[in-house]
């Protein structure tokens, strides 16, 4: 028996026009309404262009979407992902109805409760418990409703000793971790939650997406935008992968994953910067950062068992206590390991660091690094994510193809039968 359709999308679009708002919009609005009059389809619907912003347009106006379609059930947890720029976001305003499609229809049965920003829906005047109330009522709530949740909202919040105070004077943090618990507790048939839980730290992360395994579970409806491809691996059923406003791919959340990955992730085995623009703060300046593979003679790629040597430079602006923290993670945001180095007070100027990664220790997957300065071993004085990205493919095998071997790691290991 198919489930109750609750939202269907049929081929929606929306036109943003590029540059300062209020230039030449009243030609605009006159062809506009001259091709009305007479029936004709809108002039700049023809001329929009595809929404990739790493190059120069011909147009004053880009397709943050074009002819996107699709039916989500209830009950269904959805995860929309994509780089940024692909339209994500803008596909949860048009959702949630902040902003209307320029063209197609969204049909909706449901009340829909939205995440798409810190403080989405709150006034920064009124206390955490009075926005508590005014968000439940927006969502058609009686106020006996609310009351009945309050507690179990602000003790999931944690926000408890600043409920009473003006959201104004909260935290990134607080006024997400308030925010969520609104949305999550009210019991909204849909809930819409944007990247906005990154603000949080990662004990509230994992509390948020229980939340949302525990709201699913009750047959309602999650759509969950996430650069974090565990978390969408690990709560959604079905995934939309968007690619400069256009569906690229939807189905089962491991597929459309991998077909992402493959498509956008790319290798970034060296990065430099002169003095001027490297990145940093008052602590430390990193210059350069490169992974040199002990390539076999025969081998063009990285594989299973070549070796890795990853090399950093960078400069120290004030002496202190200092250790660096390198992480490794695969592309769907799984830490494979955090090595570090040992302690030690490092004075004003350039130093260098080196690592190696032997071969047949990493499987075939496409991994990041992300790097961290720490002071006293306590506490980051600088962190760069993504710093590089490399893709380790597998050596060729003799026998039968069974796959991908299983494991975030694969070493050579002594394993004897005797």
């Amino acid at each position: 028996m198919s489930k109750e359709v609750v939202i269907k999308a049929e081929n929606i679009s929306k036109l943003y026009r590029l540059g300062q708002v209020g230039t030449g919009t009243l030609s605009h609005d006159l062809k506009r309404w001259w091709a009305m009059t007479r029936g004709k389809e809108d002039p700049y619907l023809k001329i929009g262009i595809e929404n990739d912003r790493t190059k120069k347009g011909a147009s004053d106006y880009a397709w943050a979407l074009k002819d996107v379609s699709f039916e989500i059930e209830q009950g269904d947890t959805l995860g929309i992902i994509g780089k940024n720029g692909a339209g994500k976001s803008t596909l949860l305003k048009l959702l949630s109805r902040v902003t209307s499609p320029t063209q197609g229809e969204i049909k909706i049965k449901g009340r829909i409760a939205s995440l798409l920003e810190v403080g989405t829906g709150f006034h920064p005047e009124l206390t955490g418990k009075e926005n508590v109330y005014m968000n439940g009522a927006i969502l058609g709530m009686t106020k006996r409703e609310i009351t009945a949740k309050f507690d179990e909202i602000v003790d999931f919040a944690g926000v408890e000793l600043y409920i009473n105070t003006p959201v104004k004077r909260y935290s990134s943090g607080m006024y997400v971790r308030l925010a969520f618990a609104v949305a999550a507790h009210l019991e909204p048939e849909i809930l819409i939650v944007d990247e906005v839980l990154a603000v949080g730290d990662a004990d509230f992360q994992k509390k948020c997406l229980g939340k949302m395994g525990d709201v699913a579970s009750h047959g309602r409806t999650i759509i969950f935008v996430s650069h974090n491809m565990q978390a969408v691996q690990s709560l959604c059923k079905t995934a939309l992968y968007l690619k400069q406003g256009m569906i690229a791919d939807m189905g089962r959340t491991d597929k459309v994953i991998n077909n992402y990955l493959n498509r956008e992730v790319k290798n970034c085995l060296a990065t430099d910067w002169s003095e001027v623009d490297a990145p940093g703060n008052e602590h430390i300046q990193l210059l350069k950062a490169e992974i040199v593979p002990q390539l076999s003679a025969d081998a063009d790629a990285i594989l299973v068992s070549t070796p890795l040597d990853l090399h950093f430079k960078f400069r120290v602006l004030k002496q202190q206590n200092i250790n660096l923290s390198l992480l490794l993670y695969t592309a769907s945001g799984v830490c494979i390991f955090n090595v570090a180095t040992e302690s030690k007070m490092m004075a004003v100027g350039e130093h260098s660091s080196t690592l190696r990664i032997p071969g047949n220790l990493l499987n075939d997957d496409i991994y990041t690094i992300n790097l961290l300065f720490v002071k006293d071993t306590s506490t980051i004085i600088y962190g760069k994510e993504d710093l590089l990205t490399f893709e380790v493919t597998d050596s060729m095998r003799d026998g039968n193809w069974y796959g991908k071997w299983l494991g975030a790691v694969r070493p050579s290991l002594e394993f004897e039968v005797r």
